[in-house]
């Protein structure tokens, strides 16, 4: 199962974001470099499991919702992302959106 790191650091990134924390006070409250922390963030780092849980631990988010739909090969993979995407979205917007996605399903 591969996962994708990418999306697994900006739902770290937006729990950091969500408790109003910066990169460097989380680093220095799990003992990393502000750099290190930024790889994870943008999922060019893998991240351990013991980091995981100790991020989680201090967003207050679940290790389920970092790795849920993580894996390209799972059936809600990108569901949440696509969600609020759209949440966001104006409607004449999703009308395009959905036309492309049509498109692009029925290559």
């Amino acid at each position: 199962m591969a996962l994708d790191y990418k999306i697994m650091g900006e739902r770290l990134k937006n729990a950091r974001l969500a408790k109003g924390m910066t990169q460097d006070q989380l680093a220095e409250k799990i003992n990393v470099s502000v750099a290190f922390l930024s790889r994870i963030e943008s999922g060019k780092t893998r991240i351990n499991l013991v980091r995981l849980n100790e991020i989680c631990d201090i967003t207050g988010v679940s290790e389920a919702y970092i790795l849920g739909g993580t894996s390209k090969n799972s059936s809600n993979y990108l569901t949440d992302e696509f969600n609020s995407l759209l949440k966001n979205c104006p409607p004449e917007k999703r009308k395009q959106i959905y036309e492309i996605a049509k498109i692009i399903i029925n290559e």
